[in-house]
């Protein structure tokens, strides 16, 4: 029978190239997104994996969410946390709000999503939880006090829970994905692209979010089951920990 697999985040991005390769890779998967209908709409009609609608910052809708997932197709044997969202501001311009809001959504929703399955992971003696976190969570980045916080945040949660799901069959792991070539990116201005950002990368170019999505699919399968409180930095060269 196959393993379910949740992403958040997964209808658009990094998200869905993660949903379509553990798709391809046999898992039965579950698509969590938070606002664009339409783009949810859209991913199902062209991948048939099926979308969720919920706020992973809000734990409730967290519990209520993951009950249907797994109400419909099984429980949930590894949980993908990519939902992220950027308020980029500098420091002294930076308000409680924009902090608030991105820490509750990249670093409580990681608690929120992971603490839900937990205890079903637990007690079926499997479970793989994979972090997405950042370059900017390892090395920090001007503007981003928020998102570098929350996303380093998400590392040292992936270290201590790891120890703790050790024995009972739960790796949790940890990917920091450099520039990759989502939407998001790719609207940057091509000057800046090409002038700022590209130059910093050893390898050339922008990641791909496909190969993210391979990283995810490794570190889900049964025989990594060795790998656990690691990071995998995906930056192209960019940073080196």
């Amino acid at each position: 029978m196959s393993k379910v697999a949740l992403v958040t985040g997964g209808s658009r991005g990094i998200g869905a190239a993660i949903c379509k390769a553990l798709q391809d890779a046999g898992y039965v998967v579950a698509a969590n997104y938070a606002g664009n209908d339409d783009a949810a709409k859209a991913f199902t009609d062209e991948t048939g994996i099926k979308t969720f609608k919920w706020s992973v910052a809000d734990y409730e809708a967290c519990a209520a969410g993951i009950a249907q997932v797994e109400s419909e197709l099984g429980p949930v044997e590894v949980l993908v946390n990519n939902a992220g969202i950027t308020r980029d501001a500098m420091f002294h311009k930076m308000t409680p709000q924009q902090w608030k809001e991105v820490i509750d959504t990249n670093l409580t929703g990681v608690f929120n999503m992971t603490h839900v399955v937990w205890t079903g992971m637990r007690d079926r003696k499997f479970g793989r939880v994979i972090n997405i976190s950042s370059i900017n969570g390892q090395k920090g980045q001007a503007g981003q006090a928020n998102y570098s916080a929350a996303k380093a945040g998400d590392l040292g949660f992936t270290k201590a829970l790891a120890q703790e799901g050790a024995r009972a069959g739960i790796t949790v792991n940890a990917i920091c994905p450099g520039y990759i070539g989502t939407e998001m990116v790719r609207a940057i201005p091509e000057k800046v692209l090409n002038e700022r950002i590209i130059p910093q990368i050893p390898v050339g170019r922008l990641g791909e979010p496909e190969e993210i999505a391979r990283a995810v699919v490794f570190l889900a399968a049964e025989d990594a089951g060795f790998i656990t409180g690691s990071t995998l930095s995906a930056n192209g060269g960019q940073f080196f920990v």
